[in-house]
């Protein structure tokens, strides 16, 4: 896609250029877009989802004897459950009051094997009140208590910004251009659009672009859906605490108008290609996202990243000024010294080339040429294949010549009706 540019940036009372300037220019028709009313009101951490290697304590799953039961665990009182199989886990202890729940036992790996078998996810009011060190001495204790030969495996974070005097235009699809590798379908769509990975459902209150699985837009009314979660107290009490990057107007929350928000969502193997790919501008050394407190000073740089990954476009080649306002002017929320301006960040991705590459393109063969003889299906193949330990290397050596998993789905079941066309039932 060709380089898109900003509009100019002016002061709205005097017209001189600025920065921070709230009026844009359009610098191809010169037409003016004012977003003087915009008020940003807070981006902050709205989920953390720490990894965690090691080896089960064996007396952690007699917590999961009876589904359901409240049982005793690290000093605390906890939920236990089974979970669904599209977690990754079969076990929670679940804590709302500390805002912690704990996902135990990989499907994917034997119990009695070190492996990994803890993830835990952190919800908005426990990031809210403790800082990134003292989340993660929390989190470590739980892990510790859970697991032996415990270590760090990799986080994730979904990173949301509150605005208000701004909603989403009728044609936010049509104008929203990203380099999505899936759309993920969701319960009660009413609208899909495949070409630019993107949903739109509810009553048009919520969009969504790009895979669960890689980096994920989300724009949606905050007010509602925290109002139909019955959270919305909690919520207007961050907002009116916390709730403008304009230091002339600190208080500037409006509980009579709607909230939106931009919401960006990072799986973890994402969080891994930039610590593979980036580097400390300082140092030459690759950034530390093993935790989320090590990783917590560059989640300003994983903002601007996204938000140049995805692109609301006024126009072809020229961003929409809402976009280039939350881009520049937004920081996180997060009691720690942000590194965006002493890192590159870049994500490297692990392909699969020379014989290993060779390798995954003649298994692709092989495995479609076995679906025909069995008659299976494009669709039950393709998430039998997903399921599969070395899924990972397959999706990423096809990412790297520019295949989405939506266009490796499609390869599969074209090779498959090829097979069938070409060898009906002799195959």
């Amino acid at each position: 896609m060709a380089k898109v540019i900003d509009h100019k940036r002016l002061d709205v009372l005097t017209a001189v250029e600025d920065k921070q300037g709230r009026l844009f220019v359009d610098p191809g028709n010169y037409s003016f877009t004012d977003l003087s009313a915009v008020r940003l009101l807070r981006c902050g951490v709205d989920t953390v989802r720490q990894l965690y290697r090691g080896l089960i304590r064996p007396e952690i799953m007699a917590l999961f004897e009876t589904p359901g039961a409240m049982v005793e665990f690290a000093g605390e009182i906890w939920h236990s459950g089974r979970v669904g199989k599209d977690s990754g886990y079969q076990y929670k202890l679940q804590n709302a009051d500390l805002g912690i729940i704990l996902l135990v036992k990989n499907f994917n790996a034997k119990l009695d094997n070190i492996g990994p078998h803890l993830k835990i996810e952190v919800s908005p009011h426990a990031i809210d009140a403790l800082s990134p060190e003292r989340l993660q001495e929390r989190m470590d204790y739980y892990a510790a208590a859970v697991l032996t030969h415990r270590e760090l495996n990799q986080c994730a974070v979904h990173l949301a910004l509150d605005l208000q005097g701004w909603t989403p235009p009728t044609d936010l699809v049509a104008r929203m251009h990203c380099k999505a590798r899936t759309h993920r379908d969701i319960s009660g769509i009413n609208e899909i659009n495949w070409a630019t990975k993107s949903s739109v459902y509810g009553r048009g209150e919520t969009s969504m672009f790009g895979s669960a699985g890689g980096v994920q837009l989300a724009i949606y009314n905050k007010t509602e859906q925290a109002r139909a979660t019955d959270k919305l107290d909690y919520w207007e009490s961050v907002w009116k605490r916390r709730d403008s990057f304009d230091e002339s107007d600190p208080d500037n929350y409006d509980p009579e108008a709607d909230v939106w928000r931009v919401e960006l969502r990072y799986h973890h193997s994402v969080i891994q290609q930039f610590a593979s790919g980036s580097i400390d501008l300082k140092t030459g050394e690759a950034i530390d996202t093993r935790s989320f407190a090590a990783f917590s000073a560059h989640l300003d740089g994983l903002w601007r990243y996204g938000l140049g990954q995805f692109k609301l476009l006024a126009r072809p080649g020229y961003f929409e000024p809402i976009w280039t306002l939350i881009r520049d002017d937004v920081r996180v929320d997060l009691p720690v010294d942000s590194l965006l301006d002493d890192t590159e960040y870049k994500r490297y991705y692990k392909t699969s080339r020379g014989f290993s590459g060779k390798n995954v393109e003649l298994f692709l063969g092989n495995f479609v040429s076995l679906l025909a003889r069995e008659r299976v299906g494009a669709k039950k193949a393709f998430d039998r294949l997903k399921e599969w330990e070395c899924w990972s290397v397959i999706r990423d050596h096809y990412a790297a010549k520019d295949m989405s998993e939506r266009d490796l789905y499609t390869h599969i079941k074209n090779l498959l009706q090829e097979r069938h066309v070409r060898w009906g039932r002799a195959v």
